[in-house]
């Protein structure tokens, strides 16, 4: 089951995007255009660098984002791995039979081309997010 699951990124909360991705920029990483995703309701960016993890830095559009939870808690901090998985549905109930629980539904999300994405909670890993793989 999660060895069928393909490592795809890692989100880090910021309160500012842009000078988040600035440090980024100065360590030799590449950046994408920021993206405002109004379902998830937060601006997104990923940068990139060769032989390093991608990074997707995610801050809150307003006051009602659920990103706001977490930089409450921890500032600017790494929060979530992103898995890509072939059928979102069926990795959801895998995962619930371990002990994950479902943030919301999936949905589609701006930054993937409106590919599926959910969020899982399990106590002893903490906060994933899943990707529905392209339908190739």
């Amino acid at each position: 089951m999660l060895s069928d699951f393909s490592f795809h990124h890692i989100g880090v909360a910021t309160n500012d995007i842009f000078l988040t991705t600035e440090y980024y920029l100065n360590a030799g990483f590449i950046s994408s255009d920021v993206i405002e995703d109004s379902v998830q309701n937060v601006k997104i960016c990923f940068v990139s660098k060769k032989g390093m993890p991608l990074i997707e830095l995610v801050s809150p559009i307003d006051d009602k984002s659920p990103v706001n939870n977490i930089l409450d808690k921890s500032g600017v901090s790494p929060y979530h791995f992103c898995y890509e998985v072939m059928d979102i549905i069926l990795s959801i109930k895998q995962l619930k039979k371990i002990g994950y629980i479902p943030l919301s539904k999936p949905v589609p999300a701006v930054v993937f081309d409106n590919r599926l994405i959910c969020f899982l909670y399990n106590k002893d890993i903490g906060l994933i997010e899943l990707l529905e793989n392209k339908v190739l």
